[in-house]
């Protein structure tokens, strides 16, 4: 899926600041910005509201990086609806909410548990140019970290906006970055140095 295009898909999507429902046009709808399809296996469930809420609290940080978060699983909109309202985690939570119910888009991503009938736990981000950057994947008993989502956004957007440079691991704003290229083969390390 890496460097792959995000495929085209019109969804159904709630909207929980305006209480409605929609469509959606995939990725065309958000074409110009960096987008996270935050997938998770289902509403009225144990480790995926805890997950919602931590991509919630952290809104602000993600808008500034300017990365669009979209909420999706294979639920309906009227569940999607509920489950807002009924779960103390999710009271003010505003993000969209693909309905994804027949899985169609799921699939497409390679996300879909055929046995199960839900998605799996992934977050799939892709840039501007409706290109796939990252597939982070995780078993369904473990929730995400916002903060690591936060931190590849804002990698993604760093070697975008810097043709030859580099992220190291765990890199972060203000961190040494690596400008590729022959002259750092062996040198990595004197090159983080500086």
């Amino acid at each position: 899926m890496i460097s792959q295009k995000f495929p085209e898909h019109v969804v159904d999507v709630y909207d929980p600041k305006t209480d409605a429902v929609k469509k959606l046009s995939l990725p065309k709808d958000v074409t110009g910005k960096f987008v996270l399809v935050f997938w998770y296996p289902a509403d009225f469930t144990f480790v995926c509201p805890t997950e919602l809420a931590d991509l919630h609290r952290r809104k602000e940080e993600f808008e500034k990086v300017g990365l669009t978060i979209i909420a999706a699983s294979t639920d309906t909109v009227y569940t999607h609806k509920a489950w807002i309202e009924a779960e103390e985690l999710l009271h003010g939570f505003d993000y969209l909410m693909v309905a994804d119910h027949n899985g169609t888009l799921a699939r497409s991503l390679g996300v879909y548990e055929e046995t199960s009938g839900v998605a799996k736990r992934a977050a799939i981000i892709f840039d501007p140019d409706g290109v796939i950057r990252v597939d982070y994947r995780v078993e369904s008993n473990i929730g995400r970290s916002a903060g690591e989502l936060l931190r590849l956004a804002k990698a993604l957007r760093f070697v975008r906006e810097n043709p030859g440079s580099a992220c190291p691991a765990s890199w972060d704003d203000g961190a040494p970055i690596l400008h590729t290229g022959m002259k750092l083969v062996g040198k990595v390390g004197q090159a983080l140095k500086t």
